[in-house]
């Protein structure tokens, strides 16, 4: 009954969210595009003619924002194990970016053209442990690092960590390749959670 009781009780503060609200009003398919348009005015980081891959993208809330900023003349690649109903301007992959098939599709689609950006909003399935979902946060952000490799010289990069262990070791691997590393909370991301997005800027892989 408590466990029912806690469902019922996530819900309803779901429910009134007023970003859910905004979302469902205004089109967006989640929430958390209110967190990528707060970076997006914050910190310009995506322009016309930008060529971006969202990891981990659907239900597609933040490939929506993205697509309506590098119109009409970018390029966004979204990728997700799990389906995600077609958005204007994005080319989406279903499968796991570390399938030779996913990635044989994905070097097809970026046509020997290097990544303006690389973003990622995932996150893991939460037991509620903070030890547990800690360990699978940053275990995600390591993998998403392996993708690096899709980025030209100068390229930004952003992904959703956990504050806990392993984040300063995270952020200390980003500044040995990236000129600026930036950590945000946007207005959006609940003021309970832990999270946080890390911005990186000026990648280089010398």
């Amino acid at each position: 009954m408590a466990k029912t009781t806690k469902g019922q009780s996530w819900m309803q503060r779901h429910l009134n969210d007023p970003f859910v609200k905004k979302a469902q009003q205004q089109g967006w398919r989640s929430r958390a595009s209110f967190k990528l348009i707060d970076l997006q005015q914050k910190d310009r980081l995506f322009q016309k003619g930008m060529r971006v891959l969202d990891l981990g993208a659907s239900p597609g809330g933040w490939s929506q924002v993205v697509a309506k900023a590098v119109a009409p003349s970018g390029q966004v690649i979204a990728l997700d194990k799990l389906m995600m109903a077609p958005i204007a301007g994005v080319t989406f992959i279903q499968g796991d970016f570390f399938d030779q098939s996913v990635i044989a599709e994905l070097t097809l689609q970026m046509k020997q053209q290097p990544l303006d950006w690389l973003i990622s909003d995932m996150s893991p399935n939460l037991s509620g442990i903070i030890a547990v979902d800690q360990v699978r946060i940053m275990a995600l952000a390591e993998e998403v690092l392996t993708c690096l490799t899709y980025l030209k010289q100068g390229g930004g990069f952003l992904v959703k960590l956990f504050q806990g262990s392993g984040f300063e070791a995270y952020i200390k691997q980003l500044r040995a390749c990236f000129q600026q590393v930036l950590i945000r909370k946007p207005a959006a991301s609940r003021g309970a959670s832990r999270e946080l997005y890390v911005l990186a800027r000026g990648y280089y892989n010398e």
